[in-house]
């Protein structure tokens, strides 16, 4: 039945009343988020539906016509000037090889590919592979994400992978297994990595003397997928996740059976902490702990990854009950945006096109016991050397 009310939220999103593309949600979000529709590849490949396949099309043909002279793409797909995202140039290039691939089309948008290959090894600050971004410009749009984020750095490697250029990603792979500098008196020459001595995971963001050592959910989640995390830190980085949320629940922090965005909340106390955060971004809301049927998808997709299949059937029946309750407008199934942590309540949009996809996307790596798309990657980098510690 999921599946089903998964499919239909999709259908009815994929004509909005901007050029046709597809709706980023079914009332609230009419727009062609670039974001949103290239997460949702993920599950509209893997549905097999003709039409949102279609839809799927379009938008990657929207987005390439309005790709800027120097390769970068808008946030949205039917506005050239909606521009400054660091992740809607990686996202495009990542749902272009996706689709690529599952329409055995390899030279499709072959020009604007290159166009956005090129924009994007621009954006290394020191000239090497790893990408630098400003705060709030990925699709935490209410978060502080500094220099090189774990998230944007994700996705390069998994389209560096996709498109055959295997000596970058390698490089990508090896910077980011570094280990972080944590020390204001770091070796100027030594590259800033995104794994920290004491933590199994990837740290969210470091740059020259700044880091966050807090977990993003997402960013981690695409690095067990996409194989920057070996076999051993993935299971260990699943194993850390399971019991924060159980210590969570046992505050009373945590009322789902599905991790939150971000471990540990900012709070008000906290040095990170903004104040534009008390309006937007309470400790369990959206960016700052919210739990984001879509992220969780991709969680459940790392879980296939690392082989623990059976934690991976129990999550997907949480993310069945999470995508069930609606919020805006009477429905059997609501697909939010995200829910609060503390209390289990819909607090976004309802009919999200990528909380939708995302299930399917999910739904569909359990039940093949496989993750579609990212075999290969990840086995590309069994018997490599392993990265340096520093």
């Amino acid at each position: 039945m999921a599946r089903s009310a998964a499919l239909r939220v999709l259908l009815h999103n994929a004509h909005g009343p901007f050029d046709g593309l597809p709706r980023t949600a079914g009332w609230g979000y009419p727009e062609p988020y670039t974001r949103d529709l290239m997460l949702s590849a993920f599950g509209i490949l893997v549905s097999g539906n003709e039409v949102l396949t279609g839809a799927l099309r379009r938008t990657l043909k929207a987005l390439a016509a309005h790709q800027t002279p120097l390769g970068h793409i808008p946030s949205l797909a039917n506005d050239p000037d909606d521009r400054g995202a660091s992740d809607s140039t990686p996202l495009f290039l990542l749902g272009l090889a996706l689709f690529r691939q599952s329409e055995n089309e390899p030279e499709f948008l072959k020009e604007p590919a290159r166009k956005a290959l090129t924009w994007m090894r621009y954006q290394s600050p020191d000239d090497t592979v790893m990408v630098a971004q400003l705060p709030t410009s990925d699709w935490r749009d209410e978060q502080w994400v500094l220099g090189y984020g774990l998230f944007v750095n994700t996705l390069v490697y998994g389209y560096l992978m996709l498109y055959g250029e295997h000596e970058s990603a390698a490089r990508l792979r090896l910077l980011m297994n570094r280990l972080e500098a944590l020390s204001e008196a770091r070796d100027p020459h030594v590259h800033e990595g995104l794994v920290m001595p004491s933590r199994p995971y990837y740290a969210l963001f470091s740059y020259k003397i700044y880091n966050s050592d807090r977990f993003d959910l997402l960013g981690n989640s695409l690095a067990i997928l996409t194989g920057i995390a070996s076999r051993e830190r993935s299971r260990n980085i699943i194993a850390w996740v399971e019991a924060e949320c159980q210590t969570l629940r046992e505050k009373g922090d945590l009322i789902v059976n599905l991790p939150p965005c971000l471990l540990p909340f900012i709070r008000p106390e906290d040095p990170d902490w903004r104040p534009r955060y008390e309006i937007f971004n309470r400790p369990g809301d959206y960016h700052n702990g919210g739990v984001w049927p879509f992220v969780c998808g991709v969680y459940i997709a790392a879980c296939v990854a690392a082989g623990r299949m059976g934690l991976a059937r129990r999550n997907l029946l949480a993310l069945t009950e999470l995508v069930k309750p609606w919020h805006e407008n009477e429905a059997d199934w609501g697909f939010n945006e995200w829910i609060k942590a503390q209390t289990g309540q819909p607090s976004g949009r309802d009919w999200q096109t990528w909380s939708a996809a995302m299930y399917l996307y999910a739904a569909e790596c359990v039940r093949l016991e496989r993750t579609p798309f990212f075999e290969e990657v990840r086995q590309s980098n069994r018997g490599t050397a392993k990265p340096p510690a520093g």
